[in-house]
C-alpha cells in the first residue's frame, strides 16, 4: 500500500510546488509599478470629499474638498488638476473657488450659458488675489496644498460648483466616474467614488449642526514610478574619519545625452547662462538640470562632522541643480536609528514620524519660514544647510560598517538614490584588521619553519 501511495505523494508534491511557482510568477507578472505603497507613510493619501449642500431646480450645489493626508508629500506649483467623467449629461452652471480649463460645446443653450458643458471637465484652483465674491474657504492658492505634518492648516483645498441636468434627489443623482488627479504631473491613481455618511457641519458658535444632503468620497494614492521615469534626487556621503567622499551613483537620475539629445543638461560655465535658463516668452516645460555625473535635480549630502564623548554631529546640505525650479515649502525625510536621541537641530524644523508604533527612527525636516523654506534654483544660492546633534546610546552607537549614515532619504516625498553600501566611508582600520591578522599569522608560520630547519 505504501509503495502504491509514494508515487502519488511525489506527484502531489511536484504538483503543489509547480502550482505555488505558477501562482508566484503570475502574481509577479500582474504587479504593476503604479500600485502605491510608502513604507514611511503607509496611510498617506489624498481624499476628495464631494458634499451635496442644496438642491436646485435641475440639480444641486456641491462643495468639493481635497484633504492631503500625506505626512510629507505636498502639491507644489503650478498646482493640482482634477478631472472626472459625468455619469449622465450633467453640466456645470457656475463655480466658485475654482474653474474648468475648457467650456466645451454649450451651443444648445440659449440665454443662460453654463460654465462648462464637457462630458469630462478638468478643474483647476483659482490664483491668489481672486475677488472675494468668487472665493470660498480653502480656495485660491494656485493649486498648492501643503503636507499634513508640515502645515495641516494649508493641507486642504476646496471649490464649489452648481451642477445641472443631474437629478434632484438622492435616488436620481449619479456619482461621477474616472476621477483623475494631476499634482501637477502624473503620479496619483484615484479609486472609484463611494457613497458615505453625509458630512456634518458645526456652526461657528457650536450651537447648531447641519449636514450634507449626500456625500461621496474618492481616495487617490501616489506612486513615484508613475510620477516620473527616473528618480529626482540622490544622496552623497562623507565623514571626518575618512578622506573619501562618496558621490551620488553615476547616472542616478539619468545620463548626459547632449550628443543625441541636445539641451538635456546645462553647462554652468556657459556664457550668458541667464538668457539660456530663462528664455523670455517661453514656458519651461522640462527640468533644466546642471550637467553632472548623476544628473539629479537635487542632491542631499550627509557629512559625519564631529565626535564628542557623549554626542556626535552631522551636517546636512541640500543642493538644487535645477535651473528651472525653486522648491518652495520643501521637506526632507530621513531614516536613521539615532533619531530617537536627537538633541539639537540648527536652522531646520523637525518632526518625528512614527509610521509604526514603538519605532522612532524617522524624522521630517523642513526650512524656517522666510529664512530657508525656499530652495533657490541652481547657482551660488541654490543650497540650504543644517547641523544635527545626536546623543550617543552606548548600547547601539558605532561608526563601524556605515552605521552613522542614513538608511533612507526622501526629498519632497520622493525616494532618493543612495550609494551602494560597500562604497560607504569606513573607519580607517576597518579593512586593515583582517589583512594585518593574516600577515602576522603568515610571518609566525614562516619564522617557525625557519627555526625548525635551522635546528633540524
Amino acid at each position: 500500500m505504501e509503495s502504491l501511495l509514494s508515487p502519488l505523494t511525489g506527484s502531489i508534491t511536484k504538483l503543489t510546488s509547480f502550482t505555488l511557482l505558477f501562482l508566484f510568477l503570475f502574481s509577479c507578472s500582474t504587479f504593476t509599478p503604479t500600485e502605491a505603497y510608502d513604507a514611511l507613510d503607509p496611510n498617506g493619501n489624498i481624499t476628495i470629499k464631494w458634499d451635496l449642500m442644496t438642491w436646485t431646480p435641475d440639480g444641486y450645489v456641491a462643495v468639493v474638498t481635497m484633504f492631503n493626508f500625506q505626512q510629507y508629500r505636498h502639491i507644489q506649483a503650478p498646482g493640482w488638476t482634477l478631472g472626472w467623467t459625468w455619469a449622465k449629461k450633467e453640466v456645470i452652471w457656475s463655480m466658485m473657488g475654482g474653474q474648468t480649463t475648457e467650456q466645451g460645446d454649450c451651443s444648445k443653450y440659449k440665454g443662460n450659458v453654463p460654465h462648462c458643458c464637457k462630458k469630462d471637465p478638468t478643474v483647476v484652483d483659482l490664483l491668489p488675489g481672486t475677488p472675494y465674491n468668487q472665493q470660498i474657504a480653502n480656495c485660491c492658492k494656485g493649486g498648492v496644498i501643503n503636507s499634513w505634518a508640515q502645515d495641516p492648516a494649508n493641507a486642504v483645498s476646496s471649490f464649489q460648483l452648481s451642477v445641472g441636468a443631474a437629478g434632484t434627489t438622492n435616488k436620481t443623482v449619479r456619482v461621477p466616474k474616472n476621477f483623475t488627479l494631476k499634482a501637477p504631473g502624473p503620479g496619483y491613481t484615484c479609486g472609484p467614488a463611494k457613497i458615505g455618511k453625509p458630512t456634518k457641519f458645526v456652526t461657528s458658535d457650536n450651537r447648531r449642526t447641519t449636514q450634507a444632503m449626500m456625500t461621496w468620497n474618492v481616495t487617490c494614492t501616489y506612486s513615484q514610478f508613475l510620477a516620473q521615469k527616473t528618480p529626482t534626487c540622490c544622496v552623497s556621503l562623507s565623514s571626518f574619519y575618512n578622506d573619501t567622499i562618496v558621490g551620488c551613483p553615476t547616472c542616478a537620475c539619468g545620463c548626459q545625452n547632449n550628443a543625441t539629445d541636445p539641451g538635456s543638461c546645462v553647462d554652468p560655465n556657459t556664457p550668458q547662462l541667464a538668457s539660456v535658463v530663462n528664455p523670455r516668452g517661453k514656458g519651461i516645460i522640462k527640468p533644466m538640470v546642471q550637467c553632472s555625473s548623476h544628473m539629479c535635480p537635487v542632491r542631499i549630502h550627509w557629512h559625519v562632522k564631529l565626535n564628542y564623548k557623549e554626542y556626535w554631529r552631522v551636517k546636512i546640505t541640500i543642493t538644487n541643480f535645477n535651473y528651472a525650479m525653486n522648491y518652495s515649502q520643501w521637506n526632507l525625510v530621513v531614516q536613521h536609528p539615532n533619531f530617537d536621541n536627537l538633541t539639537t537641530l540648527f536652522s531646520f524644523h523637525y518632526k518625528s514620524l512614527t509610521p509604526y508604533e514603538g519605532l522612532n527612527d524617522t524624522a521630517m525636516l523642513w526650512g524656517v519660514k522666510f529664512y530657508n523654506d525656499l530652495l533657490s534654483q541652481a547657482g551660488p544660492l541654490g543650497n540650504v544647510q543644517s547641523e544635527l546633534l545626536f546623543r550617543k546610546d552606548a548600547s547601539t552607537f558605532t561608526f563601524e560598517k556605515g552605521w552613522a549614515f542614513p538608511r533612507r532619504i526622501y526629498f519632497n516625498g520622493d525616494n532618493c538614490v543612495m550609494p551602494p553600501p560597500d562604497a560607504y566611508p569606513w573607519l580607517p582600520n576597518a579593512s586593515s584588521r583582517p589583512i594585518i591578522s593574516i600577515l602576522v599569522q603568515a610571518i609566525t608560520i614562516l619564522a617557525s619553519l625557519v627555526f625548525l630547519l635551522a635546528y633540524a
